[in-house]
């Protein structure tokens, strides 16, 4: 695979990106992240320690938008181990006040998706942290379409005590 030099154009970068999204994300072996953290691919670096690790994301849907991953590889959060899980969480809060600072936006938005259903492209455990601008025509960050349903007590009862026994089987 070739290799990129700091010099790079962004559209180099996101042709190997992409390129390498569809050749390393069928499993944990190669994934683009994974490639990042090792230094194979270039990125624009915001912070790294020895369980996670923060740059800019290439395809941003704002000024700002931020990736924070897990050096730890696993697909979905659910593969995680406490340890990277709590890293991440540490990380978080830190790394959000730190892209509003920077941005200067007020808001915004933490996703994070498990499976190729939930909309998750690079099969690694990756936040996104996205500024929202909700004045600019242009980048104005995530938009969501919430369509919330509804939740009857004997359907509630039932699984928050389904959930409850699954937890407690942890």
């Amino acid at each position: 695979m070739p290799r990129l030099s700091e010099g790079s154009s962004i559209a180099d970068r996101r042709t190997l990106a992409a390129r390498s999204v569809i050749r390393y994300s069928r499993g944990m072996a190669e994934t683009i992240f994974l490639k990042i953290i090792a230094g194979e691919i270039p990125c624009h670096k915001i912070y790294e320690d020895d369980q996670v690790f923060a740059f800019l994301d290439i395809g941003p849907l704002s000024s700002g938008h931020t990736l924070l991953i897990p050096k730890e590889p696993a697909e979905t959060l659910d593969q995680l181990s406490d340890e990277s899980a709590a890293a991440l969480g540490r990380m978080l809060p830190r790394l959000s006040r730190a892209v509003l600072k920077a941005s200067g936006a007020t808001a915004f938005n933490v996703l994070q998706n498990n499976g190729a259903s939930a909309h998750q492209a690079v099969m690694h455990v990756h936040f996104h942290i996205i500024p929202r601008f909700p004045d600019s025509a242009e980048g104005a960050g995530l938009g969501i379409e919430w369509p919330a349903g509804t939740l009857d007590n004997e359907t509630g009862q039932r699984l928050a005590a389904d959930i409850t026994a699954a937890l407690a089987e942890e």
